[in-house]
Formats: C-alpha cells, structure tokens, sequence
C-alpha cells in the first residue's frame, strides 16, 4: 500500500488582490502517527498565530471549534482560515495501526531539508534502521532519524526497515509501508501582471511579478527582474516585484515576462510570457502656439512653432505648414503629445498664416490658422531738407523730410540741429514725418533725426544746410569823417553792410556815378581810396549786393576846397591888404593923371567943382565889384556910379577863379568864405588916358598879390 503524505495540495497561486493563505502546522510536526495519538492543529496567518476566530474544516466540513488550536485523532484532510488570511491549503493526516512507520517532517519545501523518521511501536527493540530511496539503500543507521533534501516535483519514493533480535535471539525486520514526499514549493512560479490590464497608449503601466512565500520562510528573500522580449527593463535584478514603466506603446506583439530568484537557496522560476494590450487615443483638439507669442516677433529672432495635441497616444506624426506653400516647413515623428519647429532669423517675408497637423495613424487633424506678424525694427533714416529754391535764403520755410524705409508702425521721428533737439513728429501708421523750420542765419549747420518704433533707435546721415544772408542796407562813413575836404586829401571811402552772408560785392558812386567796386569775400566791409580834386564835390553812395538783392547806403555829401583852412586865412589877409594898396595906387595915379591936365590946359573952375563933387573913374575902376564878402561897410550908391554925361570907360574886373559861395552844402561852424581872383581885366586900349593908367597901376595885378599873400 502507497502512503501518500500531501503536504500542500495544489499551492497554485494567490489570486491577486486576496488575503494571504493560512498555514497550518501541526505538533508534532509529523503528518503520519499510531492510533491512539493525537495531534494538536495550529493555524497561522502572515503575521503570526492566531488564538481565536479561527475556522477549521476537515473534509471540507466546518468544525464548530473556533479557537486558535484543534487537537485530531481522525484521519483526513484539514483546513484552516482566520479573519486576515483566506483558506489554508488541505493537510492530509493519518493514523496507522502499522508497528513500523516512515515518518517525515511537516512542512517541506523544496530545496530545503527533510527529516525522516522510521519509528516503531516499541522503538527501544530496534537494534538498526536502514532507508531506501527507490528501493536503493540510502543509509543505515542505529539512530532513528535522516536528513534529505528533495527537489520540487520529486517522484521518488521512500521507505525503512528495523532489525532486532528478541528475547530467544532471534533475528527479526518490520518493513514500513512507503512513502512518497510531496515537497512545497518555496514560492510558486511567479506571474507577469499589469495595472491597468488596458492601458492607454502614453499612459504609465505597473508591472507586478506575482508570487508569495508561505509565512514560515517569510525570511526568505526574493529578487525579481522584468524583461520586454529579450531585453532586460529598468535596473535588471531588484527586490522590488513591481517595476512602473512611464509611458506605454502600442507596439504591435511585444511580449513581457518576469523571473523571481531565492539568493540561499538559489531557486529562479520564470513566469510565462504575456502580451499588455495597449488601447491607442486618436489624436484631438491639435493647437499650433508660437514663441514669442503672436505680436511680440522681432524681425531677426528665431520663430518656435509648437504643435500640441490634447489627447492622442501612441507615435504621433506632427507637420507644419504655411498657406500658400505646397511644401510642409517641417516634420517630425514622435511619441510625445507635442513637437516644436523652429525658424531660424525670420524675415518680413516670412509673415503668413501658419497651421499645423498631427496624425497618430488615424488621419491628420489639423489646428486653426494663426497669423503670424513681425515687429520690425525701424531702419537708419534718411533726411531730406527740401528747400523753395536752390539756395536757402533767411526767411524761407523749408520742410525737414525724414523717412525710414522699413519698421513696424508707429514710428517716432526726432529732428537734430547740430544735435540740438528741434522738435518731433509721429507716424502712427509708418512712413514719413515732416518739420517745417522758418530759416534764420543761425540755422545753417548740420541737420539730422533719428526714428524710434520702441525696438531701436536708428540716426539718419548728417545733411549740412547753409542759410545765405541778403544784405542789409550798407552803411557809408568817410576817414576822416569831415563834411568839407581839401583838393589832394587822400579820402577813404569805408561801405559796410553789417548782415549778409559772403561774399559780397561792394560798388561807390559819386552823384550816382560808378567810381568803383570792392569785393569782400569773407564778409564783413570793404574801402575805396579815392584823391580829391575839385571836382569830387557832391554827394556820395554806395551799394552791397551777395547775389540775393542790391541794397543801397544813404548818401553822404562832401565840399572839397582848394585850400586848407589856415591857407584860406592868409590868402583872404594877403588879397585885403593887395586891394587896399591897388585903391592907394590908383588914387594916386588919378591925382597925378590930372595935374598933368591941369598944367597943360590951365586950371578950370567947373573940373575943380567937378572933381570935388565926385571921384574920377580910376577910383571906380580899382574897386572891384564882387568884394562883397570881404568885410567893412558897403560904398555909397554916388560912389558907384558917374553922371551920365560922362563917359565912362570899361571897368576893370576881377574874374574869381573858383568860389565856394554858391556851394550846396553848408559851411562848418567856424569857416570862412574865400575868393581867389586870378586875373585883372583891361580897359579899353584907345583910351586917350590908357597909358597913364598904366603907368599909375603898374604891376596892379593880384595874382602876384595873391602869392605874395601865400607867401605871407
């Protein structure tokens, strides 16, 4: 008869979320035992033994003993649970009325030892024991007990024999039935698990290698490794039985296993090979953003465009594009819910309406259109000064034009006079911008501006203006500055406009006669030389013209004189005292003129009478008529003129040369008037008293009185 001891039947595995099995232990710890014995059932939890609550079975039928132990006498199979563990596996027990027994202890798991025991009913006659394993001698031994290690699934079989002699000396061997060990495994061979069981695609999956030690060898330490085909996952061998993969992907039929190892005893069990079925997202709500933002791009930085999906798993093929363009910008495959395409230095050409698309092998879903704009920096300016003629002149309006050929709205223009802010104008919606500047003289210089869109500062090139000044109305003066000159000064005629700009030309009249011209060059004043004669009396002018209108100075009279002052008041003294000796002498020769008569006709009464009651015509003929300018009181009327019988010859005159008395200036305060007498007339040569005349007024001529009063 085969004794079967069934120590754990069908271990299988713990199902996954259930409490963990109960132990049950037995003491003595030998499933088989004689009648009559009894045997004390205990049964254990993970943690430890439990004392109450317990519920016991024995053929599958609930015991009413509800403590922590059951003392048995009956064979059968017994089963045990408390209130933290589920049912126990069956423990076969057997009582035997046999005088041998093999006996082997309880539990057994595989790789670890087990004691066998051949014990019989009176175990003191039995001299040797021996053990058989598959009818093969194993060992004989005079003590009771032997020490195997079985391996798990082991069908081999065992039994003993004892040998004695008894009282007569007779030899004698009791046979034990046999046995065969059904060993525990140590842990079941584990399986692979995943949480979710369907997870989605993208979505993180843990992987739980299950198996469990029964609460007696919970000491024993297990090791556990995951492995996707043939490739180690995570860090390799762990003591952790749960390994969390991120992300997971359907990639077709990927098979997933583990292994679970003891280090002593080194036992490795593999689970089988499962497949995790990944349920994939198609792809949704795909959005295109922009960085920087929509707005906020400068012309010259890098455009990001990313393309995002808000739910989609599994490898996701992202695409960008930009209408009017049949070719994408760029493409990339990936599994992540988003991908970036950057543009490098964007240009204004670049500007458009961009979108994108995302296809995890449901078809492409496309995003809304966004427009892209470029913000872009104002370029250096360029100033133009537009003037109303070719030359601007103070007083025009001229218009400052500044322009930058590119730059985003609005712009901000600035106007520099040698850069000295003159104003600022603003386009809101680009362009141009224009200041209008009234010209003065101190508005020639460099000109410039600058234009501002708040992403630079851009300085235009400097245009030089150069304001022309028209003349002002010149001023005349005279060095030296008299209004009566002398004939032979040297006189400076000085004209000077003091604004206009160079060069100006410079024209003196006389009596509105050119005398000549003066240019200078660098502004400022010019002179004209000019030696007097007598001629140059009169008035004088001159005339600044730079090219932008003649103007003319106010006139400036001037009387020149043949003499200086002081030569003038001698000369006047020298011609007095000539005049006055000429009357002295031709009184006399009047007198003498006529004793002469009187000796050669006789003494007359009537000539006497005649001669007493008016002067002869000598002494009308040595007094000059125009001496009215010389002082002292003016001669009677009677002295002037003779009777009318008498025949009176021609006067002498005195013819002036030159005479400043009719001159349209006025004298200086303090001058004199002077005359100068350059010739004495004759009377008329058949006059019968001609040669006494002459002989009485011999040498009577004033030019020689006048140089001798020059002389004087």
């Amino acid at each position: 008869m085969l004794l079967w001891l069934l120590l754990i039947l069908a271990p299988g595995r713990q199902p996954a979320g259930a409490l963990p099995k109960a132990l049950l232990l037995l003491k003595p710890p030998w499933s088989t035992a004689f009648k009559g014995e009894t045997v004390t059932l205990f049964c254990k939890d993970h943690h430890s033994l439990a004392w109450e609550y317990v519920s016991w079975y024995h053929n599958e039928t609930p015991l009413r003993k509800q403590s922590g132990k059951l003392q048995i006498s009956k064979s059968g199979h017994y089963r045990c649970k408390t209130q933290r563990s589920s049912l126990s596996d069956p423990v076969h027990v057997q009582f035997l009325s046999d005088w041998l027994v093999l006996q082997a202890s309880h539990p057994a798991f595989e790789r670890d030892k087990v004691v066998l025991r051949c014990r019989g009913k009176e175990d003191e006659d039995i001299m040797e024991r021996t053990y058989y394993k598959n009818e093969e001698k194993i060992k004989s031994s005079y003590n009771s007990n032997i020490t195997v290690y079985p391996a798990f699934n082991d069908d081999s079989t065992y039994r003993c024999t004892a040998s004695g002699t008894n009282i007569w000396g007779r030899s004698w061997t009791e046979t034990s039935r046999p046995l065969k060990i059904q060993v525990q495994e140590l842990f079941p061979s584990p399986v692979l698990t995943a949480s979710p069981p369907w997870p989605i695609e993208g979505s993180p999956v843990t992987l739980t290698c299950e198996t469990w030690l029964p609460p007696q060898t919970s000491h024993t330490r297990l090791q556990f490794c995951f492995f996707k085909e043939h490739q180690a996952l995570g860090a390799g061998w762990s003591n952790s039985p749960e390994l969390q993969i991120p992300t997971t992907w359907s990639e077709g039929a990927a098979s997933y296993w583990c292994q679970a190892r003891t280090v002593i005893p080194r036992i490795l069990k593999t689970s089988p090979r499962s497949q995790i079925r990944v349920h994939r997202v198609p792809v949704s709500d795909v959005n295109l953003e922009t960085q920087p933002p929509v707005g906020q791009l400068i012309e010259g930085e890098d455009l990001v465009l990313i393309c995002s999906v808000a739910a989609g798993t599994g490898t996701v093929t992202f695409s960008w594009h930009r209408e009017g363009s049949e070719r994408s910008l760029g493409r990339k495959t990936q599994n992540a819910l988003s991908a970036e395409l950057r543009i490098a230095s964007v240009r204004e050409q670049d500007a458009g309406r961009y979108y994108c698309a995302a296809d995890n092998m449901d078809g492409p879903v496309l995003s809304k259109r966004i427009r892209i704009t470029l913000r872009v920096p104002v370029s250096p300016p360029v100033l133009t000064v537009r003037t109303p003629r070719a030359q601007a002149v103070e007083g025009d309006v001229v218009e400052l034009h500044c322009e930058a050929q590119r730059g985003s709205p609005p712009i901000l223009y600035r106007f520099y006079h040698e850069d000295v802010p003159l104003g600022s104008s603003s386009a809101p919606s680009g362009g141009e911008a224009s200041l209008n500047l009234s010209l003065t003289a101190e508005h020639s210089g460099n000109y410039s501006c600058e234009a501002n869109n708040s992403l630079g500062v851009q300085r235009s090139k400097m245009v030089s203006l150069s304001i022309t000044v028209p003349v002002s109305h010149p001023v005349l003066t005279l060095n030296p500055d008299v209004a009566q000159a002398m004939v032979g000064d040297v006189l400076e005629l000085r004209c000077e406009a003091q604004r206009g700009s160079p060069p100006i030309l410079y024209w003196f009249y006389h009596e509105d006669v050119i005398l000549g011209n003066t240019s200078a060059p660098f502004g400022g004043g010019a002179s004209f030389n000019l030696s007097l004669t007598t001629e140059h009396s009169g008035n004088y002018s001159c005339g600044a013209d730079n090219g932008l209108g003649a103007q003319s100075s106010e006139t400036v009279s001037l009387n020149i004189t043949g003499l200086s002052k002081n030569k003038v008041t001698h000369t006047t003294v020298g011609v007095i005292g000539c005049l006055l000796s000429m009357l002295g002498l031709a009184a006399t020769a009047a007198l003498v003129g006529r004793f002469r008569t009187q000796r050669k006709s006789g003494p007359q009464t009537g000539q006497k009478r005649g001669s007493e009651e008016a002067p002869g015509p000598e002494l009308n003929r040595a007094i000059p008529r125009n001496i009215g300018s010389v002082p002292g009181p003016d001669p009677p009327a009677q002295a002037l003129h003779g009777p009318p019988s008498l025949s009176r010859p021609a006067l002498m005159e005195l013819q002036p040369l030159y005479s400043n008395a009719h001159s349209p200036r006025r004298h200086q305060k303090g001058e004199e008037p002077a005359i100068i007498y350059s010739e004495v007339k004759r009377a008329d040569p058949d006059d019968p008293a001609r040669q006494d005349r002459e002989e009485a007024a011999e040498g009577y001529e004033n030019v020689p009185c006048a140089s001798l009063a020059l002389d004087h």
